[in-house]
């Protein structure tokens, strides 16, 4: 083996581990945000509070399941959502299982209501910063995606 195919390998095992850790982090974040009402849901509801106030919104999630890749409108908003966050520095991800997300948000609203889980901003309605470990590790998880070009990193929540 060469050098490179030895850092290679190293590399690909600490980004697994890396990711892992990450979708650890996010599950841990979505929970917490859930319970402290921390957290819009919904692409439209989204647009409004990044439109009202942008300075609250600490971190985003895009979803999507492959069907909904083939949906223009759905990928025209995440565009907009992703030059929105670029702009206003904040941290973006993106999950491809809905299902799981489903699982752990709650597949309804309060009402009943089917919930648009495609989008889910975090806040920090509070003056005083928010402090999160998870939020923490997330960001510079993110932080880290950028230093390599991956700009909207995905992640996979855990089992």
């Amino acid at each position: 083996m060469t050098l490179e195919e030895v850092h290679g390998q190293e590399s690909t095992v600490e980004s697994i581990e890396r990711m892992h850790s990450a979708g650890k982090a996010l599950h841990e974040l979505l929970v917490s945000a859930q319970r402290k009402d921390c957290m819009t849901v919904g692409v439209y509801e989204s647009a409004k509070v990044m439109n009202i106030d942008p300075d609250n919104v600490t971190f985003c999630v895009l979803a999507a399941d492959e069907e909904d890749e083939g949906d223009i409108a759905l990928q025209i908003h995440f565009t907009l959502i992703q030059a929105f966050c670029c702009e206003n520095d904040i941290n973006i991800v993106r999950l491809h299982d809905i299902q799981k997300l489903a699982q752990l948000l709650g597949n309804s609203d309060e009402s009943g209501e089917p919930r648009d889980l495609h989008c889910i901003l975090i806040t920090n309605p509070n003056a005083d910063a928010w402090k999160d470990p998870a939020l923490e590790k997330l960001g510079l998880f993110c932080e880290e995606s950028r230093n390599v070009n991956d700009w909207v990193p995905a992640l996979t929540l855990p089992e």
